[in-house]
Formats: C-alpha cells, structure tokens, sequence
C-alpha cells in the first residue's frame, strides 16, 4: 500500500529547501501546480516563507525563522511518533 503524505510532511517538505523556485518546490515536494498554489498561500498567510524577488521577475520563496521553529517542532513529533516510510499507519 503506498503512502500519502499528510499536509504537514508537505509542508515540512517544503520548508526543508529552505530557499527555491516555485518549479524546484513543486518537483521536490512531489506535489501539483494547484497543491503548490494552495501550500504557498498558506505559508505566506502564516509567515512561515517570505516571498523574496531576486530579478525581474525571478521570485523564490525563503523559509522564514518562524518556518524554521515549526520544522524542526515537526520533525520532532515525527521522531517520537517514529513516523517513517513504510510504517503501518
């Protein structure tokens, strides 16, 4: 049985590039061009990525402190729960 990410190993996902593109998010997190759309929105409601203009019109999209706290609150759940690939949950 194959796995599906929860909404928030997608946004983990996300958070751990850092700094990208909308295209390297989208093949990195494995995820649709309307899923992207919806997870930036979201994330920049939240605060949680900053929308950076590095050229015209080259936009990235930068993992802010807040962003960074969750991650690592995220990743820490995950390690208790020994949530990993392959578990029967």
């Amino acid at each position: 049985m194959e796995h599906r990410r929860s909404s928030i190993e997608v946004i983990a996902d996300m958070l751990r590039l850092g700094e990208a593109g909308k295209t390297e998010i989208m093949y990195s997190a494995n995820m649709s061009y309307f899923q992207l759309q919806k997870y930036l929105k979201f994330l920049l409601e939240l605060r949680l990525i900053d929308k950076v203009t590095v050229g015209n019109p080259v936009v990235t999209y930068r993992v802010t402190r807040k962003g960074l706290r969750l991650l690592r609150d995220i990743d820490n759940i995950l390690e208790v729960l020994e949530f990993k690939e392959g578990s029967n949950l």
